[in-house]
């Protein structure tokens, strides 16, 4: 199976077809669940969105790398945490099957992750400070293994970062070692984790240092293995964070998300996306409300520029598998607009919105 996963993910088409998942806030009847819509990207037309699955606050969804089944945390609370769920997925309809539930084992589960090789699945809690790996069977569903850790530690930020927050999760290449995010530590938390008779042990490594008071929030890895991008919800910033030959990790280089680098009251960003072809990197900015764009040359990172227009408290945003289009999920714009990535790695607007009740995630799934 892992063969085959691993196969199925490196042959994204370049355009045609796809669905596009998203995940919602659900509060106030704001919306209903999980949504789905049909994109082209010859055109990079966004058709309505339809309902898929009925779900209480559907944040972030994720698909395992073949396509064939979605994951999806509800972020709310509880002593055992919010709900995890595992969805069938039919790629011609875009029809989800619910395929089993359970619990992230702290409150707020607000990130899920896949690793490549689709047997494990790590979902990060905010509120709880903590994280959940569960082991999966091969339909998908949840086996009995997992592993849970309850985050330790403050941060400069006292109105923030008085108690950790997982906010993001990523797997190496080869799926061995897991990371979390922890914007109340300013820490990126590192574990290696194997299955050895149905038992999960997991070994705990040590942590990227994020600058104090950045309250680092999501991640995003170079396939390659040697660096990786963090966006600093707090202090508004992308950090680039380089690999040792040992795995260790350090930041070396720091850069605004803001336009010249002046605060902007408000403002914190959410998502950090690397285009497909390694050469640009983005940023969403709420408050500024603008999806922030860097050149990327391999050693530094050159500002692009904004784009601003149909940007309202941007969440998580996508580009699709050949890098050509931005879907960008507005929270409180409620809606979904459409940005054509130009040659210069600049996304501008098409014009092209659905309207959807407090959009967070977006996810494409090849048709």
């Amino acid at each position: 199976m892992t063969a085959a996963l691993l196969a199925l993910a490196l042959a994204t088409p370049p355009g045609g077809k796809y669905w596009v998942f998203l995940g919602t806030y659900t509060a106030k009847d704001a919306s209903r669940g999980i949504y789905r819509c049909e994109f082209d990207a010859a055109t990079g037309s966004l058709g309505e969105p339809q309902l898929a699955a009925e779900l209480t606050s559907p944040s972030f969804v994720t698909l395992r790398p073949d396509g064939k089944v979605l994951y999806a945390v509800g972020e709310t609370g509880g002593k055992d945490g919010g709900g995890v769920f595992a969805f069938g997925v039919d790629a011609k309809t875009g029809t989800l099957t619910k395929l089993d539930e359970t619990t992230s084992g702290g409150a707020g589960p607000c990130h899920c992750v896949v690793s490549p090789d689709g047997t494990k699945l790590l979902v990060a809690n905010y509120t709880g400070g903590s994280y959940k790996l569960f082991h999966l069977k091969p339909d998908g569903k949840f086996t009995a293994s997992s592993h849970f850790a309850q985050l330790a530690g403050t941060g400069p930020d006292k109105a923030r970062q008085d108690k950790p927050h997982g906010h993001c999760g990523a797997f190496t290449a080869d799926g061995s070692v897991g990371y979390v995010v922890d914007l109340g530590t300013d820490q990126v938390h590192r574990f290696r984790h194997t299955l050895i008779a149905d038992h999960m042990s997991t070994e705990v490594l040590e942590p990227i240092k994020l600058p104090p008071g950045s309250g680092p929030r999501h991640i995003a890895l170079d396939p390659a293995g040697g660096l990786a991008f963090v966006c600093g919800e707090l202090d508004s910033t992308l950090n680039v964070v380089r690999f040792g030959a040992d795995g260790k990790g350090a930041v070396v280089e720091s850069v605004s998300t803001l336009p010249g680098g002046k605060p902007v009251k408000g403002n914190s960003t959410a998502e950090v996306v690397r285009h497909p072809s390694g050469k640009f990197v983005y940023v969403s900015n709420r408050g500024h409300n603008s999806i922030a764009a860097f050149a990327w040359d391999g050693q530094k990172l050159t500002p692009v520029g904004h784009a601003t227009q149909g940007v309202k408290v941007p969440r998580n945003f996508n580009l699709s598998p050949c890098g050509e289009w931005m879907l960008v999920a507005n929270q409180e714009g409620n809606d979904v607009a459409v940005f054509k990535v130009g040659a210069d790695g600049l996304p501008t607007p098409t014009g092209t919105t659905v309207k959807v009740g407090k959009p967070v995630c977006v996810k494409f799934l090849a048709r």
